[in-house]
């Protein structure tokens, strides 16, 4: 997709998806319907009216509070709404229209509410990992990685990370990796691809070395602080959804 309309509407049909992922992300680890009761302030649970629902607007016009009991809005809301405009943005600019247009649209709604909910709660829900993985792997029947890869995909991702927390448990006694990444980790092959695979491990691992030395150099962390990897994976997933072929051949470049 290109031109100014079409990327404005990518945008804001983002924005609106935004809203009802950060339900997900609330609901979730709550074992609360996503699509029932009708969205409601946390703390007076009145009913939101439709113009108290508008993406970001509604967040800026209301001064982060509830109309009624002025409890505060966290600002949690409209960053993921913002985020999710942003990424539809970014995903319709490079992908082409069909099913792998469908695809990573639905990929990148599920790495945010991974995020969201790895960030706060450190569990990454099987009710999206393991239709990710299944839907990913559909997906490609009919598109780029092709059916092939997004099975390697599915493999090695699982299979890597299952090594690693296996062998760390072995050797430490202790569980330094949940199922839940493992689980996200072969999601994420279902729908990229072996390749995107292993980038993705190295851009989220990097990235939480970083954290986790930053958090120890200012005394919020020790070595065995447990950092969400999920959101890690998830910001890799993301860099090498939208520029992963172009690193992979920078890489293979030097060989």
């Amino acid at each position: 997709m290109n031109g100014t309309w079409a990327l404005t509407i990518a945008g804001l049909f983002g924005a609106v998806i935004g809203s009802f992922l950060n339900v997900c992300i609330f609901r979730l680890p709550r074992g609360v319907s996503v699509v029932w009761p009708a969205s409601a302030c946390g703390s007076c649970k009145r009913e939101l009216r439709w113009f108290e629902n508008i993406p970001i607007v509604s967040w800026a016009v209301l001064g982060a509070k509830c109309a009624r009991c002025k409890s505060p809005i966290s600002i949690q809301y409209p960053i993921v709404e913002a985020v999710t405009a942003v990424l539809f943005v970014l995903v319709a600019a490079t992908t082409p229209v069909g099913p792998q247009l469908a695809a990573h649209l639905l990929f990148v709604c599920a790495l945010i509410v991974l995020f969201g909910i790895d960030l706060e709660h450190q569990i990454l829900p099987n009710s999206i990992t393991l239709p990710g993985i299944v839907i990913g792997v559909l997906f490609s029947l009919a598109g780029p990685p092709g059916w092939r890869a997004s099975l390697l995909g599915v493999l090695l991702g699982g299979g890597v990370l299952y090594a690693i927390a296996w062998g760390y448990y072995a050797v430490r006694k202790e569980e330094g990796l949940g199922m839940g990444d493992v689980k996200m980790l072969a999601m994420i092959g279902a729908f990229l691809g072996w390749q995107a695979v292993l980038l993705t491990l190295v851009l989220a691992s990097f990235a939480g070395a970083l954290i986790g030395v930053a958090m120890i150099s200012l005394q919020r962390g020790s070595m065995k602080y447990a950092l969400p990897f999920g959101t890690f994976l998830a910001i890799g997933a993301v860099v090498a959804l939208l520029v992963g072929q172009p690193i992979i051949d920078w890489y293979v470049g030097f060989y």
